[in-house]
């Protein structure tokens, strides 16, 4: 049997079952679906709203420094540049958030 040296210096993990731990959990995955749901809500607004409900308005600005029609661009490539930063921004929380609830991979992963 192998053990890794960091396995020795790292204390037990509490168990599944402890009432404390399945209540951290449950905060856990309540903030995990919480911002899940913020995050494709944007993601709806950018893509559906801007993209394709208000694209003949916003078809009559053009995007700053081009003369690509405003809609067209969001239905074009602004939802997929929101998408790709949205990514960004839950990778981002979501490493946060496991640091706050130390289940974090840490650097052995």
């Amino acid at each position: 049997m192998s053990h890794h040296s960091a396995d020795r210096t790292r204390p037990p993990r509490p168990s599944v079952v402890d009432p404390g731990t399945r209540a951290r959990h449950a905060a856990y995955w309540r903030k995990n679906v919480r911002l899940v749901g913020a995050l494709l809500l944007i993601w709806a607004v950018v893509s559906f709203g801007l993209g394709i409900v208000l694209a003949e308005p916003l078809n009559a600005l053009r995007f700053p420094g081009t003369s690509y029609p405003l809609g067209f661009w969001f239905a074009q490539q602004g939802s997929i540049y929101v998408f790709v930063l949205l990514i960004f921004a839950y990778v981002l929380v979501m490493n946060r958030l496991d640091r706050e609830y130390d289940v974090d991979e840490g650097e052995d992963g």
